[in-house]
């Protein structure tokens, strides 16, 4: 475990907290998905360490164990801290990859920073293309009407949101595929968001249209994604994406919910592990 700094202005400087298995064996940055931390990745770290892989996670600023300043919640901000992250732990040859909200770091990091660091990348269950369904965007997911309906649930009643949340993040057809001793670890990792970054988060990966940040991968990719995906339906975005980057591969992994790589972790880890070590 360890504490990096992130440096955004004159009088932003954020510690995130990383955690870092270490060795000399290729390294994995798993960046985590809205509104959890870097322990959601509890069931790939020791699988992909026994692997032979160095692992690293980190908690998103204003999540886990991260400072929560007031502001920095755009895609250019989380960017930036990832590169921190990698420039601060000498990563290279890297693959990163990115769970939900988090795919959206991935298409913006290497949109903004290039692929020198990169050997590949996996967007898993991820946000991007585009999820804001717009008239120049009309195959986007997410309508206008229920981000509003969203915002306002988490404004008035955090405890609430987060608990149906996390209940339709595990669930296929409303059904909890997952134990409950898993939904309550989620949402005991809810707890440690703070508010105001878990909605201007919200915001970003809801808002920001990564179609362009795309055309800049061009490192070998992974799609991956449950096809019963109530929380970032895979029609709209993973599918997009594997149709939008150029040679990537698609996995979909039947009757799997948003939080597949714990509903399926088997079936998950050995479909990434496979991509990882070519």
């Amino acid at each position: 475990m360890t504490e990096i700094l992130a440096h955004h202005g004159l009088l932003t400087d954020t510690k995130l907290h990383v955690d870092d298995t270490g060795g000399t064996g290729r390294p994995v940055v798993l960046i985590h998905g809205w509104p959890l931390s870097g322990e959601a990745w509890n069931h790939q770290v020791p699988a992909f360490e026994a692997a032979g892989h160095r692992v690293v996670t980190y908690d998103r600023r204003g999540f886990g164990r991260s400072d929560k300043p007031l502001t920095g919640y755009s895609y250019d901000d989380f960017a930036d801290d990832l590169q921190a992250v990698l420039e601060a732990l000498d990563l290279r040859d890297v693959t990163l990859v990115g769970f939900s909200m988090g795919g959206g770091e991935v298409a913006r990091y290497l949109a903004k920073f290039g692929d020198e660091r990169v050997h590949s990348v996996v967007f898993a269950s991820a946000v991007p293309p585009y999820l804001l369904k717009t008239p120049a965007n009309p195959d986007g997911p997410l309508e206008a009407g229920e981000a509003a309906k969203m915002t306002a649930a988490l404004t008035a009643n955090q405890e609430s949101f987060y608990d149906d949340f996390i209940t339709t993040f595990y669930s296929v057809d409303g059904t909890l595929v997952v134990s409950e001793a898993e939904r309550r670890a989620a949402i005991e990792l809810t707890e440690q968001a703070f508010k105001p970054a878990a909605l201007q988060a919200m915001a970003a990966f809801a808002n920001t249209d990564f179609r362009d940040d795309l055309q800049a991968v061009k490192v070998p990719t992974l799609v991956i994604h449950g096809d019963s995906d109530a929380t970032v339906p895979f029609e709209g975005s993973g599918l997009r994406t594997h149709e939008a980057i150029a040679d990537s591969e698609l996995h979909v992994v039947a009757d799997a919910p948003h939080g597949v790589n714990v509903s399926h972790a088997e079936e998950w880890n050995r479909v990434v592990l496979e991509f990882l070590n070519r």
